[in-house]
């Protein structure tokens, strides 16, 4: 008799990662916090495209949101968020259009000109 075993997801890999840059300034956002605070991404309806980033300083996570960590940055996402930015990199830019965070992300089909709204 053959048995097939099924393949199971690596999850020591976070399915989100953030930018060297965006952890120095969110970590430097995050110092200014009298309390302990955390760094929310979480994508929402709305924007010219669909959908939009949204980027919150929250005091505590939900149980089922993922913690993604780097260089003193505490980044949580919600579950339903995480669908949209799975395998994405959170991202700060500095140029001449101004300083933002930005998410480059492999999931976007098409992107509006402010750059915090796309469709997937």
């Amino acid at each position: 008799m053959f048995h097939m075993k099924m393949a199971t997801p690596k999850m020591s890999e976070p399915s989100i990662t953030i930018s060297p840059r965006a952890a120095a300034r969110i970590a430097e956002i995050l110092k200014t916090e009298a309390v302990a605070a955390l760094f929310r991404v979480s994508v929402e309806g709305g924007g010219c495209s669909g959908f939009q980033y949204r980027f919150d300083l929250v005091k505590e996570r939900a149980p089922d949101d993922l913690i993604v960590e780097r260089d003193g940055a505490r980044v949580v996402i919600d579950p339903i968020s995480l669908g949209f930015v799975q395998g994405a990199e959170i991202d700060f830019v500095d140029d001449l259009i101004g300083a933002q965070f930005k998410i480059n992300n492999p999931n976007v089909t098409a992107a509006c000109g402010c750059g915090t709204s796309f469709s997937v």
